[in-house]
């Protein structure tokens, strides 16, 4: 049986907008809402009434109600009214199928405009028409009335009570962290707050609570989560805002294989939940290792809706020996120097004009390679490309044998370094999947990637930083890897054997973007400060930046893992959104600026001086950038 709908009557509505239907016919009727359109056909006026729940049509008739027609002939789009009146059928060929109370009409008595309204800057009841994005900002709530942009935020809410119950279900306490909390390092700036109680001090925001929840479970509390409030003072683009809501866990007592299969119950239940219509593509998700995922994908965040994988070419070009020996000196000399040639065959596109051809040569190029090789594979199987005078006609057929490739086929190559090969190729294969409609957009495509590399080498540096989070546990049998090739792990260089360690990391991913990230970390301070010895951290540097979880850990901590998902995220992609301020309600715009509130704002004088503060100018480092 479903459970009983609230009531949502009020002194100046018994139903809302949405809610009248046939059964009602008869009945007396308030609605509250905005005037949504307005027609006048002289005896008659129509109001069509709305609210966050739906549009009910009203309709006065001067004959029977004149001094309501007087008032409601006064009326614009956007009024504020309450109106109240008989539920009527609507006559035969009147009605409305496209709306839930298209069957049934209020026949006004009364009418009362609760608050008048200026003409909108935009069309609040057209949902195409297009408008800047600035100007929806400005007037977010002008914006936030449209039905599309409140179908978002409802599913957003969706979303959110769906994780709760989930978690709750499963035995997790929701606990609050602090927004004023002491700055570390976590990947982008801080945003800082100076302290007025004790001069010459800040708070930062947190970039996540990843210390907090670490500390709780030395405390006892075994399953937390969060939805919390993140800040990162970062370059903006479409799935980065300067702050942000992030499903926050952490476990005790887990191993990496139990979190990921609890955050994969989670998920699935919670995309049921929330978008039941949508099929997940499978079930389990698919688990690729780091490696593999590049190997496959050219990404760690791969969209597995679709195929057109990478493809090692080497063995179609090398000779029996092993050798480079493809003909075509490009591809002989990126294999000779360590490289890799890989291709990926784009369906259906062997007939490709030579200007759609250079167009993807200039994504290539834009993307980091040098350039982008192709062979066509004609409707009749021969083969046509600008290299093939030098590949020959053996070699080529060898070539489109390794790459799978089919009549009608294009085949693209990079040659170049490893990682620009795997990253251009990845990304090519995103914008064509996209291009040539090879992504179902209904189906939610779920899956992991894990056993990152525990460390990249900074060079400018000269020391080891953590791929994903400074926290991160090791693969067990990896552990002993964590050392510098010089004996002292003040002193590592790109050779040590910590550079092939693995970590217990772990990404959900989803339809090609990142989703959430975490990773079993480690729970023993002795190891925790070997790896911030590798990162190029001193002894009192750990201990100034890390002495609360540091000194933590040596009261007995379990051991401990979790993972972060980016709710806005999470939420743009199951409303079929690319900008994830399309899920929020009052967003900053690209440069972080809010239009609506005028943020942000030089503060008053007085508040500089409470704080001891003066602005001196920027400093020169931070104009470059």
């Amino acid at each position: 049986m479903p459970a009983p709908q609230p009531s949502l009557a009020t002194p100046f509505r018994t139903h809302t907008c949405g809610q009248l239907r046939s059964a009602d016919e008869g009945a007396e009727a308030t609605l509250a809402g905005w005037v949504h359109r307005r027609r006048d056909h002289g005896q008659l006026i129509f109001l069509d009434v709305r609210d966050r729940h739906g549009i009910t049509q009203v309709v006065v008739d001067r004959t029977d109600e004149p001094a309501t027609h007087a008032a409601a002939s006064r009326v614009r789009s956007e009024y504020v009214v309450s109106v109240r009146g008989m539920v009527a059928r609507r006559l035969p060929g009147t009605e409305n199928s496209r709306l839930p109370t298209g069957a049934i009409e209020l026949r006004a008595t009364e009418l009362v405009v609760l608050n008048e309204a200026k003409t909108p800057p935009f069309y609040v009841n057209d949902p195409d028409a297009p408008i800047d994005e600035t100007l929806r900002l400005k007037y977010r709530y002008l914006d936030i009335r449209r039905e599309a942009m409140q179908q978002r935020l409802l599913l957003r809410s969706r979303l959110v009570q769906a994780i709760r119950e989930v978690h709750h279900a499963e035995g997790f306490v929701e606990v609050e962290t602090p927004t004023l909390i002491k700055s570390t390092p976590e990947g982008a700036r801080d945003f800082i707050v100076p302290s007025r109680l004790q001069p010459g001090t800040v708070y930062a925001l947190p970039q996540s609570p990843q210390q907090l929840k670490q500390i709780l479970m030395v405390g006892g509390i075994d399953r937390y989560f969060q939805i919390a409030r993140c800040y990162r003072d970062e370059d903006l683009r479409g799935d980065r805002q300067p702050e942000f809501t992030q499903l926050d866990l952490e476990m005790s007592f887990v191993d990496e294989a139990a979190v990921m299969d609890f955050v994969e119950r989670m998920v699935v239940a919670v995309s049921r939940a929330t978008t039941p219509e949508r099929p997940i593509q499978a079930t389990p998700f698919p688990r690729f290792t780091f490696e593999e995922a590049m190997e496959r994908f050219g990404s760690d965040k791969p969209d597995v809706r679709f195929g057109m994988e990478l493809v090692d070419l080497a063995p179609a070009l090398v000779d029996g020996d092993g050798q480079p020996a493809s003909g075509f000196r490009v591809f002989d000399e990126a294999l000779a120097a360590g490289g890799r040639v890989m291709a990926i065959v784009a369906p259906g596109m062997g007939g490709a004009t030579r200007r759609e051809i250079d167009d993807l040569a200039d994504r290539a190029r834009r993307f980091g390679a040098k350039g982008l090789a192709w062979v066509a594979v004609e409707a009749d199987g021969s083969m046509r490309s600008p290299i093939a005078k030098f590949l020959g006609d053996e070699r080529a057929a060898t070539i489109r044998e390794r790459a799978g490739a089919n009549k009608g086929d294009l085949i693209l190559v990079v040659a170049d370094a490893a990682t620009i090969t795997s990253d251009v190729l990845g990304r090519l294969r995103v914008e064509l999947g996209a291009r040539l409609g090879l992504a179902d957009p209904d189906v939610l495509a779920y899956c992991w990637v894990h056993r990152f590399p525990m460390y990249q080498w900074d060079a400018d540096a000269g020391r080891w930083d953590a791929t994903h989070n400074p926290f991160s546990g090791v693969v067990p049998e990896d552990e002993a890897l964590l050392v510098t090739t010089s004996g002292d792990v003040a002193n590592p260089s790109p050779d040590d054997p910590a550079g092939r360690a693995r970590a217990l990391q772990y990404d959900v991913a989803l339809n090609g973007w990142e989703l959430g990230g975490g990773s079993v970390r480690i729970h023993r301070r002795e190891l925790l400060e070997r790896s911030f010895r590798l990162q190029g951290y001193t002894i009192a540097r750990m201990r100034e930046r890390f002495g609360a979880i540091l000194e933590a850990f040596e009261y007995g901590a379990p051991p401990h893992g979790g993972i972060a998902i980016g709710i806005d995220r999470w939420a743009a992609l199951l409303a079929y959104q690319s900008n994830i301020r399309e899920v929020m309600a009052f967003p900053k715009t690209q440069s972080g600026a809010d239009p609506m509130l005028e943020a942000p704002a030089p503060p008053e004088p007085e508040q500089y001086a409470e704080l001891g503060l003066r602005f001196v100018g920027v400093h020169p480092t931070t104009a470059a950038e």
